[in-house]
């Protein structure tokens, strides 16, 4: 496992983002929504503020992802899951969050509302070819192995 600095600015009265045990890979993100909370009704997205901005290290990324209980127990998700924040964006980290459950899902200051996951990414070089390395699987597409 890596460990990294990271820059941070938390404007917000929450704690910064942090691991629930030592060996998980995200750290929760809490809403930061000092004039009150947001309803969500169903169907319905919103862009939840966080108070927190970051600088990452060239090459790393933040992802922001989803909290399985949320999504499990209520339907809350965030539509462009996972969402990237880039080593040179500066702004705020704002979550899209999208109630794609059947009431109405209330988010209050202080909430669990996302994981936030830091990771390393490679820059591609194209190689322009006529023809793709032969495989096993070949052009086999989605369930193509079965369900067994």
């Amino acid at each position: 496992m890596d460990r990294i600095k990271v820059k941070i600015i938390n404007k917000s009265h929450h704690p910064a983002p942090d691991y629930g045990t030592f060996e998980a890979a995200g750290m929760d993100v809490r809403a930061y929504l000092p004039e009150g909370s947001i309803v969500l009704k169903p169907g319905q997205r919103a862009l939840i503020p966080t108070g927190l901005f970051i600088q990452l290290p060239e090459g790393y990324e933040c992802q922001i992802r989803p909290r399985s209980g949320l999504a499990l127990n209520y339907g809350i998700s965030i539509v462009n899951s996972p969402g990237t924040v880039d080593a040179d964006y500066r702004g705020e980290i704002g979550v899209i969050l999208i109630n794609l459950g059947q009431d109405d899902f209330t988010v209050n200051d202080g909430e669990r509302i996302c994981q936030m996951v830091i990771t390393r990414y490679s820059h591609v070089t194209w190689e322009p070819v006529k023809e793709l390395d032969h495989t096993k699987r070949e052009k086999g597409a989605f369930g193509h192995t079965g369900t067994d």
